[in-house]
Order: C-alpha cells, then structure tokens, then sequence
C-alpha cells in the first residue's frame, strides 16, 4: 500500500534506537524526509547513516536532551515546517510508591507528559495553516491497564492521554489528526531492563524471565521495532485522517479487554 506521505517532513524523537528507529524507519521508507533526535550523538548518526544508505532520503540529526528547553529549542531549529510528528521519551525507573519523591514526579511529568504537549504547541500551528498533519504519541499500554511498578510512567502518560483526547478534536477540522501508540513489550532496551529486574528479584536466568513474559502475550512473543515502526507510519499516512485522539494498542493482545 502506498501511503501516500512521500515529500512529507518528519520530526520523530527518541530515534536513535528502539520503537523510535523503528518508526523512523518505516517513515523513510516511505520516502518521509526526516529530522531525528535522541540523546546521543554516536548512535544517532549511525541511525541517519543506515537510513540515507538504505532509502535515499534527507535526514537531519539533531543530539540533545529534548525534555529541556534549551533541547527543545535546538530540535524545533533544526526541524523548521514539518508534517509529521513522533513523540518519544524513555519512560522512568520502576519503583514503589512509597519510594518517589515531589521531584521524581515532575521528572515523569517532564519527560512523558510536558515535553510532548509542547512539541505539539509548536507543530500544530503550522499543521493547522497547511491543512495537514500527523501527530503520534509513543506512549503505553499503562494507559489502558496500569502496571503497578511503573507508577510514575502510568501517571504522566495517562495526563498525556487526556491533553491528546481533547486537543485531537479541536484540531481535526484542519485535517490533523493526533493519535497516541501503545506499546506493549517490544524487543527494546527498555524490555531488557525490565527483564533485568526481574533476573535480579526473583534469580531466574534472562531467557526464563523473556520466555515467562513472552507466555503472557496471546502472540507468543515479544514485538519488534519494525512491528511497531509499521503501525506507527499507517496512522501518519494519508489513509488515517479519519482516525483521531485514539490510543492504539501495539501488545500482541496482552491487554485484556473488550473495549
């Protein structure tokens, strides 16, 4: 199917691996020029190298913290007039509840709730002007069904998810549209160290933890970036404009839930 996003202009954060590269990925393969941005330099440069080599497209590097101002200011530079926007960000450390403080929360809140809103405050404007845009969210399957250690995530991400529910239909007339995607466990560094956990409580090897987790998943197993980077660059194409504020699932079933 051809999207129909060709000539479009991408920013997609948290790009330098993981869920990010995979959207990054699918976006430029379909010809979607691209201005990426993550933390690191090293990894992000060879992220842009493997695109450019493997769909011919532009692609921008932008290394810095996005969740700052100043890392914000830098991205949105550098990424000028785009049509299409990707939200990523790491999510925070597990924990209890007893453990976190005031100010591990406004880092949640920084990290997976602020700095997507203020991405979208300053791309909608000018998706609103062109009469087109795509915006999708990376976010969790937390929102539909709290996972109790990931507390902090659960709690930003789902404030994320009410700003997404109204902004979306205020802006959908202009023919932008704003989705957020739910990952569940993927084959990423975040499921790695989550995994890790897991060894270190509970003594099993990391094959037995992914193979227990796996079990869990009506799919069998754990998703891939590309699995993700596919549904991710559907909901940006012209084919979605219908879809608007939806959270969608990307878990290979493991919510389980009729609505």
């Amino acid at each position: 199917m051809d999207l129909g996003i060709a000539g479009k202009r991408a920013l997609v954060c948290g790009a330098s691996k993981g869920l990010g590269q995979g959207c990054a990925a699918a976006l430029a393969a379909e010809g979607v020029a691209l201005v990426i941005n993550a933390r690191g330099a090293t990894a992000l440069e060879a992220t842009a190298a493997t695109l450019r080599a493997a769909h011919g497209v532009a692609v921008t590097t932008v290394a810095a913290d996005v969740t700052t101002a100043e890392g914000r200011a830098q991205v949105l530079a550098a990424a000028g007039d785009i049509d299409i926007l990707v939200t990523n960000a790491g999510g925070p450390p597990p924990g209890l509840w007893s453990d976190w403080s005031r100010e591990d929360f406004i880092r949640a809140l920084d990290a997976n709730m602020l700095t997507p809103i203020a991405l979208m405050q300053a791309a909608l404007p000018g998706m609103i002007a062109r009469r087109w845009g795509r915006v999708v969210n990376i976010t969790s399957s937390s929102v539909k069904a709290p996972i109790a250690q990931l507390g902090l995530s659960n709690a930003a991400r789902t404030g994320l998810t009410g700003f997404v529910a109204g902004t979306a239909r205020q802006v959908a007339g202009a023919g932008v549209t704003i989705n957020n995607l739910l990952p569940g466990i993927h084959a990423t560094d975040r499921a790695d160290a989550l995994d890790a956990g897991v060894v270190a409580a509970e003594g099993l090897t990391l094959a037995q933890a992914r193979a227990r987790r796996a079990a869990g998943i009506p799919a069998g197993r754990y998703g891939t970036a590309a699995d993700f980077g596919a549904t991710c660059a559907f909901l940006c194409s012209q084919h979605a404009g219908y879809i608007v504020g939806q959270n969608i699932l990307a878990d290979g079933g493991a919510i389980n839930a009729t609505l």
